[in-house]
């Protein structure tokens, strides 16, 4: 058997949904994350929410702040475990300094959109967004469903 056939198609660890929603996404980069073991185990299982979780710069480091990884009931006794810790993304300097440039100077934020398994690791993909007023979410809402009207219209038509 192929070695690529054997490993599972879906490598996706947990979404942020809403952030398509609150933000205008632009950049986008991949970090690693500097994890704990009981972390891993837990990550695993599927118990990881990223839905509020948010990107902070400090001391010229980033780090995931939001995110919750639940322990699991089988941790060890002796670890002490804080599911929603700040974590380290690891970043190399020039992928840093273009966050850090884009967050004082041009008014963006930092947002964590999706986590997922990259052969062993877990990456973290965080995008550079600007944050959407009310009246442009009616506007993304109304042109969506124009598109999904649309499209059946044609559908009935053919």
């Amino acid at each position: 058997m192929n070695k690529k056939n054997s490993k599972s198609t879906n490598s996706t660890i947990a979404l942020n949904k809403k952030a398509r929603h609150e933000y205008n996404l632009q950049d986008k980069l991949e970090c690693g994350m500097s994890l704990q073991g009981w972390e891993v185990k837990s990550i695993r299982s599927g118990n990881i929410n990223i839905s509020e979780s948010y990107v902070t710069i400090e001391k010229g480091e980033a780090f995931l702040i939001g995110s919750t990884i639940q322990p699991l009931n089988q941790a060890s006794s002796h670890v002490v475990c804080d599911p929603t810790r700040k974590r380290k993304l690891l970043l190399k300097k020039r992928e840093l300094d273009k966050l850090i440039g884009s967050v004082e100077r041009q008014g963006y934020s930092i947002i964590a959109t999706a986590m997922y398994w990259k052969k062993n690791w877990v990456k973290v993909e965080v995008y550079l967004g600007k944050g959407k007023q009310e009246h442009d979410k009616r506007d993304a809402v109304k042109d969506r469903d124009w598109a999904r009207d649309k499209e059946r219209m044609m559908k009935h038509k053919a």
